[in-house]
């Protein structure tokens, strides 16, 4: 019979295309990964895997099961948890995803309020960029992931909790006295420093200040708000940041002033994703409460 290890098994190798790394994460020897998967491959009657010395590579039939497969593990998971959920809220730990331009603005305040209302709970978080953690999503890696919307989530549920605007962050020397809003016009001369790409936020204020490549693009490419805000301390240019992130960014800064955007908001919103028949939807719905509460404090 087909066990779930042999399933486990198979898609670690499907992962990491190599049979010592798929038994290193497995915490299994590779002689018995090996034969663990020669026995379902027999137990099938299909191969899904071809390997030599150098490469290993999914058959055509390999993908097809192994996509099954996935599904049929995400179905006894969603089983296991329904199964914790009866036993009350937050009762079973969860793993959530994080995009960095959320994660330490908002972490901060949410594990204490967490800890103080649920301290027996057990949260591991996953600090990724938007791609990838809708994948993880997907495959059952993480019980959810934060992004910030729009981006595009197909086959997943969005619950919204949270909006904000951006701010213009800029040396005092280089902003007007008195100064309270800023219009994108009003930016195109600003040298505009932007995160690189493949972090949503680059998108969403291209998007909110409709500025085109060259405007968005001033030949640097970072990889953290921090270190955008240490080169606009240093006077080479300008940036814009989430609300969020303002007091921990600023904090420090006192030669910075922030501007709010004004274009039309919410410039981005907040929300927890998760897979359509995840069975712990009322503790994402705590959680997104206690998530309020951390961005509003």
């Amino acid at each position: 019979m087909i066990s779930l290890k042999q399933l486990h098994y198979a898609l670690a190798v499907g992962e990491h295309l190599h049979f010592r790394k798929a038994a290193e994460a497995c915490h299994v020897s590779q002689s018995a990964l090996s034969s663990a998967l020669s026995e379902l491959e027999k137990q099938l009657g299909v191969q899904l895997f071809e390997r030599d010395n150098k490469k290993v590579l999914v058959t055509p039939e390999g993908q097809e099961l192994l996509k099954r497969a996935r599904r049929i593990l995400l179905d006894v998971d969603s089983l296991t948890q329904l199964a914790h959920s009866a036993q009350g809220p937050l009762k079973f730990p969860m793993s959530v995803g994080v995009i960095p331009t959320i994660c330490p603005y908002l972490l901060p305040n949410l594990l204490p309020c967490l800890q103080a209302a649920h301290p027996e709970f057990e949260l591991t978080v996953v600090e990724e960029q938007s791609a990838d953690l809708v994948d993880r999503v997907r495959n059952g890696e993480i019980d959810a992931a934060i992004l910030a919307l729009p981006y595009e989530h197909e086959g997943l549920l969005a619950f919204e909790f949270w909006q904000e605007d951006f701010y213009w962050v800029a040396h005092k020397t280089q902003v007007k006295s008195g100064l309270r809003e800023v219009a994108s016009k009003e930016l195109e001369q600003a040298k505009l420093m932007l995160l690189k790409e493949g972090h949503c936020l680059k998108d969403h204020i291209i998007d909110a200040c409709k500025l085109g490549k060259q405007t968005a693009n001033q030949g640097f490419g970072a990889t953290s708000l921090n270190t955008l805000i240490q080169m606009v301390t240093g006077k080479l240019g300008s940036t814009l940041v989430p609300a969020m992130a303002l007091d921990s960014l600023l904090g420090h800064h006192p030669e910075l002033v922030a501007v709010h955007l004004k274009e039309p908001g919410p410039h981005r919103r907040i929300a927890f994703l998760v897979r359509p028949n995840y069975a712990r939807v009322e503790d994402v719905q705590i959680l997104m409460k206690l998530c309020e509460q951390a961005l509003s404090a």
